[in-house]
């Protein structure tokens, strides 16, 4: 049985923004307001709930593959606290060797699709920029949710949220 999945960017979406630069340490990695319940309440109903994220500045040398790890173990452990811990992370580094294509080519989405066996028509995702957007549509995905961020708007989502903090009583109205 295909399962449904709900996909979420990091940046700006399951971590406050860092604005025009990159989360480099775990200390500045910080849950957004609300990520934690959204997420649960997915899992409470048997949702699977994944990371696709662009991680460039591994590739441009300002943070090892180390630090993305310590990063990420940090996101995992707060989640975990909250029985909200992510199914799987898939991130596009940059980096030569990298297994996964850049949004907005729906790659990392296609492949954990493969992995989990996710039916897309029946999933979702979060972002807070065109490139997420496009992504999930690529996919042919079942609906996009965009966060407002200082991003520009080239390409509406199917719901636009003012914050992460709404992303639950949407959940419980379209899901």
């Amino acid at each position: 049985m295909e399962r449904r999945c709900v996909f979420f960017d990091r940046d700006g979406v399951v971590n406050q923004s860092p604005g025009p630069g990159y989360v480099l340490r775990p200390e500045d990695f910080h849950l957004s307001e609300g990520i934690a319940d959204a997420i649960c309440w997915l899992k409470e109903r048997d949702w699977l709930v994944i990371l696709v994220t662009s991680q460039k500045g591994v590739g441009k040398g300002l943070m090892t593959s180390e630090d993305l790890a310590a990063i990420h173990r940090k996101m995992q452990d707060e989640l975990a606290g909250a029985d909200a811990e992510l199914d799987a992370i898939y991130a596009y580094t940059g980096e030569p060797d990298c297994p996964h294509q850049p949004k907005p080519a729906p790659e990392m989405i296609l492949s954990a699709a493969e992995s989990f066996g996710i039916d897309l028509r029946q999933s979702w995702l979060v972002g807070d920029a065109d490139r997420d957007i496009e992504m999930g549509r690529a996919a042919d995905l079942a609906g996009t949710i965009r966060i407002v961020s200082d991003k520009p708007v080239g390409i509406p989502a199917d719901h636009t949220l003012e914050s992460v903090s709404a992303l639950k009583p949407l959940f419980e109205k379209v899901l």
